[in-house]
């Protein structure tokens, strides 16, 4: 991975993970404080405590991102303990689901007339449950890696000691 791009990425990452603590903040603040801007048709607090929950999910991914591209920059990541953070990554967006399908839950019965818009945002939810499988067959690819690896290092030792 080139230079350019972990800097790129972990700008990214910094600012996603800025942009998550202000909000959830604010939510906390609004929902110590009271303080309902809205005209209060949708039921805010149930929505602001899902949706810290949700973000805290997302940070979580975000810092195991980070370490794993600390990892890859060293040349550390075909190693035991890039699974922690596969699988930390892998339990977060199970949790966002599990988060979109709450949302979903809180939004249905306002959705009474048009019950599409649930079953489409329960379709997202599926989806977002793909993604935890897709990394999930990439972290079989990673227990693969880790063990040729393996392999060719005990190879190259055999082969020094020969030589």
């Amino acid at each position: 991975m080139g230079k350019w791009t972990v800097h790129a990425l972990r700008a990214v990452l910094a600012v996603v993970l800025a942009g998550t603590v202000f909000v959830q903040v604010s939510m906390v603040w609004a929902l110590v404080s009271g303080n309902d801007p809205e005209d209060g048709s949708l039921p805010l607090p149930p929505l602001r405590l899902i949706m810290i929950v949700g973000m805290l999910a997302a940070q979580v991914a975000l810092v195991s991102v980070w370490r794993l591209v600390t990892m890859v920059r060293r040349g550390t990541v075909f190693s035991h303990a890039a699974f922690r953070y596969v699988d930390a990554v892998i339990g977060s967006i199970v949790v966002a689901a599990l988060v979109w399908f709450a949302v979903t839950a809180v939004n249905a019965p306002g959705q009474r007339e048009d019950p599409g818009v649930t079953v489409i945002m329960a379709g997202v939810g599926v989806a977002i449950l793909g993604v935890a499988l897709i990394v999930l067959v990439l972290r079989m690819l990673l227990v693969q890696a880790v063990a040729r690896d393996g392999e060719a290092s005990r190879m190259r030792a055999e082969l020094d000691e020969v030589i």
